[in-house]
């Protein structure tokens, strides 16, 4: 996929950088040593973290203030990571869904950025295009009915909205069915060495539960809407 950054980001976000990860899988329903990991890294986060301060984390921090430029309020409308975070941090069970789903909610967590996971075949166009979303816009997130994506960041394909920080769209979700995948990270506080880190775990994690090679990552900017390519991403 084509990624690229509108102005409508960039003049609110003009340290933007995000990847896009490209990957051939294989989804699994449940993967017990997965969820040994999520449970490992939800210890270290609740002797780390309370639900006050889990806001202060740059990527949230970050993110959280884009939504506030963009008109949105961010404690209506919690980003995912925030979202997951908090659910841990509460001592709620994350919600179990698949192991491609699980794994990104992991890295999710883990760096604190929210992460969007799609059924690539489900897109409608080569190109998906990060901008903000309007009034009346219709979007249907996975779980939670029609949302009003007016003031989020909002990607889009040829069709419409696909993916917001706060929720994916039912037209484009993973199932067990998926085989490919493309996941994008959102780093709305411009450190793309740790966007990269992100993506580098993602694969890791795609070769150790998704029998993947862990496919290839591209990062994009707010500058002109650049593509790097990064293929040799390993």
């Amino acid at each position: 996929m084509r990624v690229i950054v509108s102005e409508e980001i960039a003049q609110v976000c003009p340290v933007f950088v995000g990847a896009c990860l490209d990957a051939q899988v294989v989804n699994g329903a449940y993967s017990e040593p997965l969820w040994h990991d999520i449970h490992q890294l939800e210890e270290r986060l609740r002797q780390q973290l309370t639900t006050e301060s889990v806001k202060e984390l740059p990527s949230i921090a970050a993110t959280r203030t884009i939504y506030k430029k963009c008109g949105k309020d961010p404690s209506r409308y919690r980003p995912a990571s925030e979202q997951l975070i908090r659910r841990m941090l509460q001592g709620k069970e994350l919600y179990q869904i698949d192991t491609l789903v699980d794994l990104i909610n992991l890295a999710s967590i883990a760096y604190g950025y929210s992460i969007g996971g799609f059924d690539a075949d489900k897109f409608v166009g080569d190109t998906l295009t990060l901008g903000v979303g309007r009034a009346g816009e219709p979007y249907e997130g996975i779980g939670r009915g029609m949302l009003n994506i007016e003031g989020l960041p909002v990607y889009r394909d040829a069709q419409g909205g696909v993916g917001t920080p706060t929720s994916d769209h039912e037209r484009t979700k993973i199932t067990l069915q998926t085989t490919h995948l493309v996941v994008l990270i959102n780093g709305y506080d411009g450190n793309e060495q740790r966007v990269v880190d992100n993506a580098c775990y993602i694969q890791q994690l795609l070769r150790q539960y998704a029998a993947s090679d862990g496919g290839t990552v591209s990062v994009y900017k707010t500058a002109g809407g650049t593509e790097i390519p990064r293929n040799n991403i390993k």
